[in-house]
């Protein structure tokens, strides 16, 4: 993994690196880096960037990308130590796909009140047309305390119409699709956080997609 200095399901998906032909995509909030080296495994011709904020869940993943390809290794990917403030400006331009999968804390308060400083950092790693995908999954009693601490609202599809999509057309972000996924759905996403909430009912997965305008 690269360590920076301090200063939608795969049906969703649709300056391309040398070692891809169909695009890049930056998962933002990477977590254990598993949507990342699932999906670059599926898709070789697309390169696969994962950050996050804290580098610990993906050191075991970071070394395995290096190892050889009979051995889980892969060249289309790599891992990036940075917080979602801090994009490097390397990466400007660079995302023809942005995932940001079940955020938690500073990351899930942005993205789901519409924090500019964020969404503009966003919309300026993505290329023209570029497709954002942010999957945001709460347990309304649950998650009550840290939701409250955060300032973050229950994410309705009348939320997501009434206030967020006019904060993320502010930052050049355009919604065109939200909705619920069910839980039979969950597991599309291929996320480790999306496997250990398979069992929690109350739980509510809302996803929307935004078109880089």
């Amino acid at each position: 993994m690269v360590e920076l200095p301090d200063n939608s399901t795969e049906t969703l998906f649709s300056n391309s690196l040398p070692l891809t032909g169909e695009g890049v995509v930056i998962d933002i909030g990477a977590g254990d880096g598993l949507f990342v080296y699932q999906s670059a495994r599926r898709n070789p011709r697309k390169f696969y960037i994962g950050i996050d904020a804290n580098p610990r869940p993906l050191a075991k993943i970071s070394e395995k990308i290096h190892r050889k390809p009979a051995k889980g290794g892969l060249a289309n990917v790599l891992f990036l130590q940075a917080a979602v403030e801090e994009l490097p400006e390397e990466l400007n331009e660079t995302a023809d796909e942005a995932h940001v999968h079940f955020p938690w804390g500073s990351l899930l308060r942005a993205v789901a009140i519409g924090d500019p400083s964020v969404l503009n950092n966003l919309r300026r790693i993505c290329r023209p047309e570029a497709l954002l995908e942010v999957v945001i999954g709460v347990d309304p009693e649950r998650d009550r305390t840290e939701l409250k601490r955060l300032g973050v609202p229950v994410i309705s599809i009348e939320y997501i119409d009434s206030v967020l999509a006019g904060a993320y057309n502010k930052s050049g972000f355009e919604i065109t699709e939200r909705g619920i996924l069910l839980q039979s759905e969950w597991s599309c996403l291929e996320t480790s956080w999306a496997r250990r909430l398979e069992g929690n009912v109350n739980r509510t997965v809302t996803f929307f997609i935004a078109r880089a305008i």
